[in-house]
């Protein structure tokens, strides 16, 4: 549901247009953020499940969410019925996993404490376990930590993240050469730049821009964009982190902020002075549609992307290359030229913790001579 500030709510409705009561009264919370979107989408499908094994919030338990959990991919000692995700869908992924635990204890919690029902169900879901080291790192006062909420239906996580996906060798200067407008050009060069995530690069405006030195913001002395959260964007970019921000005297301060390359800058005014410039509408953000009906309405995520996979289908590049892949490979790029400081890559790429930059991106290089260096010392040998 579109808002009249502009924003997108989410909820759910039965086929007859009603809206079920449970999964607003539930998703309410969540208004204003992306989280909503998310859990909507994931809660639908487990009550089109419900609905299917004659089930009610009163007549759940916690074996049924186990047994659903195992419909859709976890691994689970028990059976778990007929097959629900059948081709084409497939079985969720480990992160999908995780969403949809936090889902079901979320909504079954809230019903149950809202409606005054199915106390059983409450009590096996609100479990309680003992903190562990990274919990008590992640804490300000972390050493009074006596216990963390638990969640039974959640999957065993790997003990290691997966290395993520890079973008192929080469990648950059192909897409380059494969694009077709001076829009789609500086897409490429603010992504592999940066470690924006495609919904913030969506989301800018044309206030959030600081390309010169000693700009009044004050935030930062170099040329810099602030990636501000902002519910009510026309195209329905919505930045991932939302730290406070501010517009003062024409102003933007806040947010999250990232440095700007003279690449940036370059291909910004390219664009700036030969396409957007004809087609600038009222709405100020800076990615638009250069072509059909909606010329000059801002550019959606789905469309980045969209470009992005043409391009790198163009270019015969491996794989479907996708936003993301970017901010992995500037990110790895960053530790390695800073020595694998993941301090720096954490602040240059607007991370969480240096203690994730290092789990996810801090492998040893196997093909590196200090590698080979190290391993031939320990055996005894030379080179």
């Amino acid at each position: 549901m579109k808002r009249g500030d502009g924003g997108r709510s989410y909820t759910i409705v039965w086929p007859d247009g009603s809206v079920d009561e449970e999964a607003d009264s539930f998703l309410r919370t969540f208004e204003g953020s992306g989280t909503q979107k998310t859990y909507a989408y994931t809660l639908v499908d487990h009550l089109r499940w419900r609905v299917r094994e004659g089930l009610s919030t009163a007549k759940t338990t916690v074996q049924d969410l186990h047994r659903y959990m195992g419909a859709v991919g976890a691994k689970v000692q028990m059976p778990f019925g007929q097959p629900w995700r059948v081709p084409p869908k497939r079985p969720y992924t480990e992160s999908g996993l995780g969403t949809a635990a936090a889902v079901l204890k979320g909504f079954y919690i809230h019903q149950c404490a809202r409606q005054r029902i199915n106390d059983q169900l409450r009590v096996d879901l609100d479990l309680r376990r003992l903190p562990t080291q990274i919990d008590r790192n992640r804490s300000l006062l972390g050493h009074t930590i006596t216990s963390m909420a638990a969640n039974p239906l959640a999957p065993k996580v790997s003990s290691r993240r997966r290395h993520p996906k890079m973008l192929p060798d080469g990648a950059r200067p192909e897409l380059l050469h494969k694009v077709n407008t001076a829009r789609d050009a500086m897409i490429v060069d603010w992504l592999s730049d940066t470690t924006l995530r495609v919904g913030g690069l969506a989301g800018l405006h044309l206030s959030d821009l600081h390309l010169r030195d000693n700009a009044p913001c004050g935030d930062c002395q170099s040329p810099h964009v602030h990636v501000c959260d902002r519910w009510g964007n026309p195209n329905g970019a919505a930045a991932k982190k939302k730290p406070d921000w501010l517009l003062r005297d024409g102003v933007i301060s806040g947010g999250e902020i990232y440095r700007v390359s003279p690449a940036m800058v370059s291909s910004y005014f390219t664009y700036m002075t030969t396409e957007y410039r004809p087609l600038a509408a009222g709405h100020g953000m800076l990615l638009i549609q250069l072509s059909g009906p909606n010329r000059g309405e801002p550019l959606t995520t789905d469309a980045v992307r969209g470009m992005l996979r043409r391009a790198g289908r163009r270019a015969k590049l491996p794989g479907r290359i996708k936003p993301h892949q970017f901010r992995h490979t500037t990110t790895s790029a960053i530790l390695k030229a800073s020595g694998g400081d993941a301090l720096v890559t954490k602040v240059a790429g607007n991370w969480s913790s240096a203690a994730m930059v290092e789990d996810v991106y801090g492998h040893p290089d196997l093909h590196s001579p200090e590698f080979s260096a190290a391993l031939f010392e320990v055996w005894g040998e030379s080179e």
